[in-house]
């Protein structure tokens, strides 16, 4: 089986798994949004979890998925005895780490919401819910840390299946914990409780798979000589694919002084603009990263390049539709998904318009997960620091410019002009350490794709200015069917579009699931 059909089958795999695991995350923002709707509560929940969120971002997905691979692929290929022990003694010291985070958070809670969320201090009930909150949410990042060295290790044995099933469990213990608040007093504190169930269930999902590869985790306090290689990685690596999430912490803290409700309305239109994000960009960067790094081990640089121009054009072909998706069918998606209960329609307008501004980046959000990882592959941890670094200034800068002409909206734009932003400078960063990659067949697939996604979005938008179908006034069911209708029109349009345009990606994929040849 060729490479780029193995990565194609793996990206099959975990984008299969994601699709469920987003799916069951759209359950969950629903039962969430129908119990607490955009209420003072919801703000204080998600507040209060964006700071074991971005830290299981800083130590788990960024420090240590993306670090982890390519230092335990290089001792994989020398010995798997060695392996082990550099394994063990990440998993050693991290839980050491972990506990003294934890507990350096649930002490420090007060001043870090006076930090993030500075406007809430002018609401001391308000406030004081959401330290609470973080307290209970920060052990969180103990299991998910954990689960996210797990992750890493699995990937690098090319087992995919139980670390792209394990974000299912978080999302199924947050609807128990939303149902518990039934019984709870106050109810906000069962979201905080199926947290800290979800995460622990995350990690358990994965051990089986680890004890039977043989590589279950011990206690071993040695250290291996590529343990410095690795925590070397782990601070820039954290910071670099961390970025997305510290935006978000920016215009969270903007957001902090606007209306009640703002924080929220941002919450559930990026989770939902995360929804494509996680199923194909993210399951394609994950299945890519251990090839990468087996290329670099070996100094395979053409197949290096290869294999990053193959993720980067399967990246531009898939997220520009999906953007222009988005931006069409936002507030019908937005209205059937999220609109009842405490979720009402002006909630549901200022959702589905922040939306919107956020679906503008996503092309380039994908970009940037596929080539940072790339970059730590080749061992080199500046330049994703550096325009990480450049990223967040623009965010900050244009958050508190365009928050005072667009209200929570400027926010999401500024986060999508920021990953732009990010994308340029790691583009070009690669292409000064590595030479040419193809860069003009990534450009080509990016107009195709782009033009074609144009049709599709006319396609979707006409029968809706029209008022022929995804009314406001029709039922849940009948605009629910209308939605999956009209996502199916949009696929079918893009793919005929691209074809007719000529874009030779879309033929292969026809090609590879006719299988008549391999996919180059």
């Amino acid at each position: 089986m060729s490479e780029s059909r193995q990565i194609a089958k793996r990206t099959g795999l975990i984008g299969g798994l994601t699709l469920v695991s987003r799916i069951s995350g759209l359950l969950r923002d629903a039962v969430i949004a129908f119990f607490f709707g955009t209420t003072a509560a919801a703000d204080a929940f998600y507040m209060a979890f964006t700071i074991p969120n971005l830290l299981r971002r800083f130590v788990a997905e960024g420090a240590l998925t993306i670090s982890f691979i390519p230092i335990f692929t290089g001792e994989l290929k020398r010995s798997r005895e060695t392996a082990k022990e550099l394994s063990d003694q990440a998993f050693s010291y991290l839980t050491v780490l972990l506990i003294f985070l934890c507990s350096a958070g649930i002490f420090l809670s007060p001043w870090i919401v006076r930090l993030i969320a500075a406007g809430f201090t002018e609401d001391p009930e308000k406030f004081a819910l959401t330290v609470r909150l973080t307290q209970l949410c920060f052990p969180y990042l103990l299991f998910v840390s954990l689960a996210a060295l797990a992750m890493g290790l699995l990937n690098s044995l090319k087992k995919f299946g139980s670390p792209a099933a394990a974000p299912i469990f978080l999302n199924l213990g947050l609807i128990g914990g939303a149902a518990s608040s039934l019984w709870v007093d106050p109810p906000v504190y069962g979201l905080a409780f199926g947290v800290l169930a979800g995460g622990l269930l995350q990690l358990a999902v994965q051990l089986p798979d680890i004890r039977r590869a043989g590589f279950f985790p011990r206690f071993n306090f040695n250290v291996h000589p590529e343990l410095k290689s690795l925590l070397g990685l782990m601070l820039p690596a954290a910071y670099g694919a961390a970025v997305y999430q510290l935006n978000v912490i920016v215009i969270r803290f903007f957001a902090s002084y606007l209306e009640t409700g703002a924080v929220s309305y941002l919450w559930y239109a990026n989770r939902l603009f995360e929804f494509p994000m996680g199923v194909f960009a993210i399951a394609l960067a994950t299945a890519i990263q251990p090839t990468l790094s087996d290329h670099a081990a070996e100094n395979s640089w053409e197949k290096f390049k290869g294999t990053l121009n193959y993720g980067l054009r399967q990246n531009f072909l898939i997220t520009i539709p999906a953007m222009a998706g988005l931006i069409v069918l936002a507030h019908p998606l937005v209205r059937v998904l999220l609109q009842r209960g405490a979720f009402d329609p002006a909630a549901a307008e200022a959702t589905a318009q922040a939306m919107i501004a956020f679906a503008v980046g996503l092309p380039f959000l994908g970009f940037v997960r596929l080539i940072v990882p790339a970059f730590y592959a080749l061992k080199d941890s500046k330049a994703p620091v550096a325009a990480a670094t450049i990223a967040v200034l623009v965010n900050v800068v244009l958050s508190w410019w365009w928050v005072q002409v667009w209200g929570h909206i400027g926010l999401a734009l500024a986060v999508s002009a920021s990953s732009f932003v990010n994308a340029c400078a790691l583009f070009l960063a690669m292409r000064k350490k590595i030479g040419r990659f193809g860069g003009r067949s990534v450009v080509r697939v990016f107009f195709q794709s782009s033009l074609a996604a144009a049709v599709m979005g006319l396609v979707l938008w006409w029968p809706q200015a029209k008022g022929w179908w995804l009314n406001a006034q029709d039922s849940f069911w009948l605009q629910g069917g209308q939605l999956l209708l009209a996502v199916a029109a949009g696929i079918l349009g893009f793919f005929m579009a691209a074809r007719l345009i000529g874009c030779r990606e879309v033929r292969e994929i026809v090609r590879t699931m006719r299988r008549k040849e391999p996919l180059r």
